[in-house]
Formats: C-alpha cells, sequence, structure tokens
C-alpha cells in the first residue's frame, strides 16, 4: 500500500480496528478514513452508500462487527446476524462500486465445523455443523467470505477473506457478561484479587483447547497480507481448495484450564479455581492451521504470558 493510499478503517475503536490503525500509523499512513458508528451507521445501505461514493477509499480494513463471548451469542443470536450480515454487506458491496483495491474482511476460526479435524484448515469451510452457540454469526461471516468469492468471481476484484484465532489485547472488552472468555478471566481474577475473595468460578470443565492471538500480531498480519505482491495476493484469492481465505493464528492451543491457572499467575490471585460445569464449554478445540500464511513469510512474535502480562496492565491502566 502507498503511503498516500486512502486507507479506511471499519471499526476503528474496536480490538481489531484499533490494533490497525496504530499499526498503519507506526508504518507511516497518514491518509486514513475513521468513522466512529454514531457517524456513520454501517447497517444504514444508503449512509454507508454515500461515505464510500464521497471518500472513495482504495483499501479497506473491515474489522466493524458485533462480537461477544458464549453468554451474548446465545443472548441475542437475532442482532448477531441481523447486524453483521448488514455491516459486511454494505461495506463490501460499496467498496467494489467505488473501485476499491483491496477488501482485507476479518471474520474468526469460528466459521469452521464445531467437529472438524484439527488443525482448523481453509478447506474445511462448510463440512459440518457449526457450534450451535455460536452458529448465527458464523452463519454471517460465511456469508461475507461467500461474498468475497462471489464478486472476485464476477467482477474480477481482489476481496480476501482473514480468520483470525481468538484475540485478545488493549481496546478489548472486559464486561463479565458479553465478552470473550480471556478478558472475562483477566477481570474476574483481578476483582477477586482486590475483593480477597478466595476462590474463582471458571465457566464450563476447563477441559477444552482454545488458541490465542495478541491483537497487535493480527494487526501485523493484516498489513501483511495488504501488502502482499500481486503474484502472492492473487494466488491467495485464487486458490482452487478454499480461495479468497487464510486463517490467522499461532498453531499452539492451551486449555481453559491451564489458560485459568496463567491468568491467575499474571493477576496474582492467590486462591483457588472452581470448574462450573453445568455452564456450556462450547467446541471442544479450535485451533487453525497456518501453514498457509507461514509459508508465505508471516509468524506471530508476541507469546501468550507476555502478551497477558501487556494486557493487564493495560487494564490496569484504563478500565
Amino acid at each position: 500500500m502507498d503511503k498516500n493510499a486512502k486507507i479506511y478503517v471499519a471499526g476503528h475503536r474496536g480490538l481489531v480496528g484499533s490494533a490497525i490503525v496504530r499499526r498503519l500509523q507506526t508504518e507511516g499512513h497518514d491518509n486514513l478514513l475513521m468513522k466512529r458508528s454514531k457517524e456513520l451507521d454501517l447497517r444504514d445501505q444508503a449512509a454507508t452508500g454515500r461515505f464510500f461514493h464521497e471518500e472513495r477509499p482504495d483499501y479497506v480494513f473491515l474489522a466493524a462487527a458485533k462480537v461477544g463471548g458464549i453468554i451474548a451469542n446465545n443472548s441475542y443470536p437475532a442482532e448477531f446476524i441481523y447486524d453483521n450480515l448488514l455491516i459486511q454487506s454494505n461495506v463490501i458491496h460499496n467498496a467494489y462500486l467505488t473501485g476499491a483495491r483491496r477488501i482485507l474482511f476479518l471474520g474468526s476460526t469460528c466459521i469452521y465445523p464445531r467437529l472438524a479435524p484439527q488443525p482448523l484448515k481453509e478447506e474445511y469451510l462448510l463440512t459440518g455443523p457449526l457450534e450451535p452457540t455460536n452458529e448465527p454469526y458464523a452463519i454471517a461471516k460465511i456469508a461475507g467470505i461467500t461474498m468475497c468469492r462471489s464478486y472476485n468471481r464476477q467482477y474480477g476484484s481482489a476481496f480476501l477473506a482473514a480468520m483470525p484465532t481468538n484475540l485478545y489485547g488493549p481496546n478489548d472488552n472486559f464486561d463479565l457478561e458479553n465478552s470473550h472468555v480471556l478478558p472475562a478471566l483477566l477481570r474476574k481474577f483481578h476483582e477477586a484479587k482486590v475483593a480477597g475473595t478466595e476462590t474463582v468460578t471458571v465457566w464450563g470443565s476447563g477441559a477444552p483447547f482454545r488458541e490465542f492471538l495478541h491483537v497487535d500480531d493480527l494487526a501485523d498480519a493484516s498489513l501483511f497480507l495488504m501488502n502482499l505482491p500481486d503474484e502472492q495476493y492473487q494466488s491467495l484469492i485464487a486458490n482452487h481448495e478454499s480461495p479468497a481465505l487464510i486463517n490467522i493464528g499461532t498453531g499452539e492451543e492451551v486449555s481453559i484450564r491451564e489458560l485459568a491457572l496463567l491468568v491467575k499467575k499474571v493477576v496474582g490471585f492467590k486462591g483457588d479455581l472452581i470448574f462450573d460445569n453445568t455452564r456450556p464449554d462450547g467446541t471442544p478445540r479450535k485451533l487453525a492451521d497456518v501453514m498457509r500464511i507461514h509459508a508465505l513469510g508471516w509468524r506471530h512474535r508476541i507469546g501468550l504470558e507476555e502478551g497477558l502480562r501487556a494486557t493487564y496492565k493495560w487494564f490496569l491502566e484504563n478500565r
């Protein structure tokens, strides 16, 4: 991407979008388009169309989405499918209409079947039933992938879908009801430490395995993909097994029990853990196959304990 290129970061105040903005600015990109949701509701087709026709961005990072953990997905399934379908449809279509050169559409590895072989290869998409607890969100993201592929096939566009694994880092949502497992655990252990509580209850059995990627590594990977030479980028778009789709992750996993013990260590909580088996576990394993992005030359750099310590520090300074 040329330093003078006009770049639109949709969702620039969220966990992912804010990390992408930080990285773009570090790399010297200062022609950035950023709109708060109250300034531009991407669910509004007409408003989104006006914005794109007025600004005509060269590149689009589509990080705007309605996201949340198991509780939020179970509580608001209608909003998770409706809002995400509207946001991505309006952005992708208007980016095409106004001649955007590349789009990076960001989703999640929850798009893959619940019991797919591990690690999750890109070609496993649509080969089995989804995890019921996040099916509406996953279906919306699958629709976005299919939309990118369809526009590429019909119009010759260059729209790429990237599916990161579980993310964490600065600007995460630490709400105990609506957040993902890692930020929820950080807050739980911190509040227990401050209150002098003897135990912390963790949802589920602790047996499921998860992979965690620091959001700054995702931002690094996102710029890496957007800056790929045309030949390599087009090879992703035209991949015969799973076109326009690539995983972003670490290729490493930990159990929820191991994660809880690591968070306990980082926070400095001295009490005991209780696992509530009456609560849902979600998908048993969700490890991304990252061979495709590794073959292109990208690897993550931030280890889990290092990332946890930095995230806890940010939480203490900004909570």
